[in-house]
């Protein structure tokens, strides 16, 4: 699990040749909201948490990673005020829906990904499903070189891989490979392994970090924006910000941030769509129907 976390408007601590000479008194009396889960969210739900801060300075915004899985799980139980979530809570077994509230704060795209020296540019959704299924295992199958496809999948309980499954794999699990719990993970692998393949939402396709990336093409069509928009890009889903039916203010308060015009910039410019931007509608069945 990534365990890279924000605090936002936290405890200041000064220390001077090694000894604590200061605090913020006022610290433990801030009111804590915790979100949790999908990794593929957590760029978002951090930069709005540290944006919110400091509006609020009353209030500490902590962001976690772990995956959708366990954000759904733990927010059910009680455990943190908010799952972060790429898939619906009834899509994960185990949890009861009926308990939770569903606040969708943006549209993530997931496209495949491969190491810079893979040549090729586009593949269709069959030769995808095979490769990820362990059917075609050398790039010079699909058009590429002589050189074998080196595998890297999101762990289980991942709402980005439940997604690529289900819209790629139409629902059949891939090979077996060396798995990852988070998407920076992945990113990272993926740009220093030499014909390597896997999938990333778009927020880390982008940026210094995804150098050693690239995107791959699905019969010809980009992962762009404007692509999920129409479901002419059909990898996608909803960012879900789940809390109990009954939650707190701050809670309440931070989501409906999340979710306000004033953030419709910051949501594009780190490579989420606004829900708002969609020409289309969603279910967790995953039936699309126009607006």
């Amino acid at each position: 699990m990534n365990k890279k976390q924000l605090v936002v408007g936290s405890t200041v601590v000064l220390v001077l040749a090694g000894g604590l000479v200061g605090h913020d008194a006022n610290a433990a009396k801030k009111k804590q909201v915790l979100a949790v889960g999908s990794t593929a969210l957590q760029p978002l739900a951090s930069q709005a948490a540290e944006m919110y801060g400091e509006k609020h300075p009353g209030v500490s915004v902590v962001v976690q990673g772990g995956g959708s899985g366990a954000g759904l799980s733990q927010v059910g139980k009680g455990g943190v005020t908010i799952g972060n979530s790429d898939i619906f809570a009834s899509q994960k077994d185990g949890v009861d829906a009926k308990k939770l509230t569903d606040h969708k704060v943006a549209v993530v795209g997931i496209a495949p990904v491969v190491n810079k020296d893979v040549p090729v540019k586009s593949l269709t959704k069959e030769q995808l499903r095979d490769i990820f299924t362990g059917k075609i295992t050398n790039w010079k199958d699909v058009g590429g070189k002589d050189e074998d496809i080196v595998l890297v999948n999101r762990a289980q309980g991942s709402g980005t891989r439940f997604t690529f499954e289900h819209d790629v794999l139409d629902g059949e699990s891939a090979k077996t490979s060396q798995e990852q719990d988070d998407n920076g993970a992945v990113q990272k692998i993926v740009s220093t392994t030499p014909g390597a393949i896997s999938y990333l939402a778009f927020s880390y396709t982008t940026g210094p970090n995804a150098k050693g990336i690239k995107t791959v093409a699905i019969d010809k069509v980009k992962p762009t924006d404007k692509n999920v928009a129409s479901n002419k890009w059909q990898i996608w889903a909803y960012e879900h910000m789940y809390t109990t039916k009954k939650t707190d203010k701050n809670t309440k308060s931070y989501i409906k941030f999340v979710q306000s015009k004033a953030m419709k910039s910051t949501i594009k410019k780190l490579g989420y769509i606004p829900v708002s931007d969609m020409k289309v509608t969603k279910n967790a069945d995953g039936d699309v129907k126009k607006n």
